[in-house]
C-alpha cells in the first residue's frame, strides 16, 4: 500500500500532526478537546510556565524585555523534519539568538501520541539535529498549545520586547516537504523579526501555518 500523509488530531493536546502511513481505526477516534482561537496579533502574548528538559520551570513573562520566538515542535512531523534536516530551522535559531532573541521550542504531544518522547529521547533528537533553541519546553497536557491555538507543527509566534504578539503562522511560504524549497522560500519569521527589532510594523503579521 502506498504511504499517505494524514492529519491526525491529538485527543489529549488538540494539536494536529502529519504522520506518514495509512491509518486504520477499529473504532471511532476519540473526540479532541476544543482548541482555542489563536491570540490576536497586536495584543499581549498569553503568559505561561512550562518545564524544560531538565525539569526547570520556564515562564514566558521573565523575557518581557526580550524579543521571543515560539516554535511548536514534533520530530515526527515531516514538515518539522524538512526544516531541521535542511538545517533551516537551526540556522534561523542561531542567527536570531546572536541578535539577542529568545527562542523557545515547545512540544505539545501527549503520552502515547505522535511526537511524545521522554526528556532523554528529546535530548537525543536535539543533539542529532544540533538544535540551537534557547530552551525546549514540554507541554504534555497540551494546555499551552490550546491557549495559543497551535494546531500544526511547526507553528511560529513572535513576541516583541514589550510582550506583544506581532506575528503568528507559518515559518515560510513553501508548504511542502522538499528540503531544497527552503532556498527559494520567503521566510516570514526572519522578515518579521527584522522589522519588529528595527521598530517597524510587521508587514505580514498573520499567515496560515502548515503542518
Amino acid at each position: 500500500m502506498k504511504a499517505t500523509c494524514n492529519r491526525v488530531w491529538n485527543p489529549v493536546t488538540g494539536v494536529s500532526l502529519l504522520i506518514a502511513g495509512a491509518l486504520t481505526f477499529t473504532q471511532p477516534a476519540p473526540a479532541a478537546p476544543p482548541v482555542g482561537d489563536k491570540p490576536p496579533v497586536g495584543k499581549p502574548a498569553p503568559d505561561f510556565t512550562l518545564p524544560d528538559l531538565d525539569g526547570k520551570e520556564i515562564t514566558l513573562s521573565k523575557y518581557k524585555s526580550k524579543f521571543v520566538v515560539l516554535e511548536w515542535f514534533s520530530d515526527e512531523c515531516p514538515f518539522v523534519q524538512k526544516h531541521y534536516n535542511s538545517n533551516n530551522m537551526q540556522s534561523l535559531q542561531s542567527e536570531s539568538r546572536k541578535k539577542g532573541v529568545v527562542w523557545l521550542s515547545i512540544c505539545s504531544s501527549g503520552p502515547g501520541k505522535g511526537g511524545f518522547h521522554s526528556n532523554g529521547e528529546h535530548k537525543e533528537t536535539l543533539k542529532r539535529w544540533h538544535g540551537h533553541m534557547t530552551n525546549f519546553l514540554v507541554d504534555a497536557d497540551g494546555k499551552v498549545g490550546r491557549i495559543y491555538g497551535a494546531k500544526n507543527t511547526p507553528t511560529m509566534y513572535i513576541i516583541d520586547n514589550e510582550g506583544t504578539l506581532v506575528y503568528e503562522g507559518a515559518i515560510d511560504d513553501k508548504p511542502d516537504t522538499d528540503l531544497d524549497s527552503v532556498k527559494s522560500a520567503k521566510n516570514y519569521v526572519r522578515v518579521a523579526l527584522a522589522e519588529t527589532m528595527a521598530g517597524k510594523p510587521v508587514t505580514t503579521s498573520v499567515t496560515k501555518a502548515y503542518g
